[in-house]
């Protein structure tokens, strides 16, 4: 089965960097692609007139928001709230339960992968939260996403997440890590079966990937039989790490190095391993100790950053910078980590950050992060056939509506998508050479249904908030609306 997709622009790719194509099309037989180009002279089966449109490779998402956004009740909490929405000491030692149903965690991963989806997605590695769980995800909640995306046709790099230790906050407001250990070892043996059961599984869509929760959540033990276990499966890692400032300094503290140092020496590092977020380094302006440099560290042993501007953007903090990581030979890539899952607004959001921080358009323009959203990020997974449109490489494909109005004039096409818009001008999307979006509607899925079960997800989710407070606050205290709720105005 060939099928050609045309359109105004083309996004191919020359065997070194992404390049534009005018008036071009793509074809694909079956799952690979065999034609980037202007006219293809072979007979086709199908042929789909994309329009005025910038056919792309679909974004990789290494950081993908994989639940229902917890963080929706966080950006906008004050710093003095901020540890009301951790789990009190009393709540762990009073026997902490799962909140949600088996059926309501198996949903949570339908609701949000047809978000990626929607949002030019094709390729995903989720992180879900843990703070509305018993401890950390089960193998159960795993194998229905697994389900999910074979069933809706995403590319995703999946394994249960596992801790031994959580943060939480004391009677008198002091933050401290409760462990576990025992639980942390059962995850990482729960982590290994699922790899063991579903790496590779769904025609080749579902990998196999190790997810350790937050590094100082982590014991050492953990670490290494994590990156024993990465070397045996050649499964990638991705941990949390260097992310904010209780971290960084319980670390220092503990080991008395930063972060990415305890990592280095551990051996924990390398082309394996993806760091989400990673911008609480030594020489950060909030860090208060720690000696060394961690981004000539992570360039020698070709450890990947995750960046995910957008959710810490809105934390009030930024990479220090992704033009300053770029040119230190740093492999980046980007995720997305909260909602809405939009590639053009993180690329956006990165890119004014990483300016404001250097001074300078140079390694900070949008092209740079649409590299990292693709190049950099297949780069990491070792899959030269992901993440460009070339002969050979895997027919994941998006089309960038650029007739909205609110597009504008068309400068540069590339450009102009993310100066103006949205994940939600994403208006077709193919993966492995299948159409798994067409005109905002996917495939036997009713989205207003979805939508109205994602709702009453999210009101338990944050009842929960309620139960774990450390100091038990109402919830028009803890959780309050951005204006006071009125029956009337007299």
């Amino acid at each position: 089965m060939k099928t050609k997709i045309k359109g105004k622009y083309v996004m191919g790719y020359d065997g070194v960097d992404h390049v534009l194509i005018e008036n071009a099309e793509v074809v694909f037989e079956n799952d690979t692609i065999i034609y980037v180009g202007k006219s293809y002279s072979g007979q086709t089966d199908k042929v789909i007139d994309a329009g005025n449109a910038l056919i792309s490779p679909g974004f990789i998402d290494l950081n993908a928001l994989g639940d229902i956004d917890h963080d929706i009740l966080h950006l906008e909490a004050s710093s003095a709230r901020q540890k009301n929405l951790l789990w009190s000491e009393r709540y762990v030692k009073e026997g902490h339960r799962e909140m949600m149903t088996a059926e309501e965690e198996s949903f949570k991963s339908l609701y949000a992968y047809s978000q990626l989806i929607l949002h030019g997605i094709t390729t995903a590695m989720p992180i879900t939260s843990v703070h509305y769980k018993k401890w950390a995800e089960t193998y159960e909640e795993l194998a229905s996403a697994a389900r999910h995306a074979g069933n809706l046709g995403l590319r995703i790099y999946l394994g249960p997440s596992y801790q031994s230790g959580i943060r939480v906050v004391q009677a008198d407001g002091n933050i401290k890590i409760y462990w576990d250990e025992e639980a942390g070892r059962q995850g990482l043996e729960r982590a290994v079966w699922f790899l063991e059961e579903f790496d590779g599984s769904f025609n080749g869509l579902v990998r196999g990937m190790l997810a350790p929760e937050r590094i100082e959540c982590q014991t050492e033990e953990s670490l290494l039989r994590t990156k024993q276990y990465s070397d045996h499966y050649q499964v990638p890692i991705k941990l949390h790490a260097a992310q904010g400032d209780f971290e960084y300094h319980t670390m220092i503290k503990k080991y008395g190095v930063t972060p990415i140092r305890h990592l280095y020496n551990l051996g924990f590092l390398g082309s394996k391993t993806a760091i989400p977020h990673a911008h609480f380094i030594s020489g950060y302006s909030e860090a208060k100790a720690g000696e060394g440099d961690d981004l000539a560290l992570l360039s020698e042993t070709d450890t990947t950053v995750i960046h995910c501007p957008l959710i810490i953007g809105r934390h009030g903090q930024a990479m220090e910078s992704f033009a300053k990581y770029k040119q230190a030979g740093i492999n980046l890539a980007l995720g997305t980590d909260t909602f809405p899952p939009d590639m053009f607004q993180n690329i956006r959001t990165g890119s004014m950050l990483s300016r404001i921080v250097n001074k300078e358009v140079k390694d900070s323009a949008y092209s740079d992060f649409y590299r990292a959203a693709t190049l950099g990020a297949s780069k990491f997974l070792g899959r030269e056939d992901l993440g460009r449109l070339a002969a050979g490489a895997k027919a994941d494909i998006i089309a960038i509506d650029l007739d909205g109005f609110h597009m504008g004039v068309i400068d540069d096409p590339l450009r102009t998508a993310i100066l103006s818009g949205t994940g939600r001008d994403v208006k077709l999307s193919i993966i492995n050479g299948k159409v798994v979006m067409k005109d905002r509607k996917i495939p036997n899925l009713d989205l207003k249904e979805i939508n109205e079960r994602a709702q009453e997800y999210f009101k338990k989710m944050k009842k929960g908030y309620l139960e774990r407070d450390y100091q038990e606050l109402p919830e028009n205290e803890l959780l309050p609306p951005s204006f006071r709720l009125a029956d009337f105005i007299e």
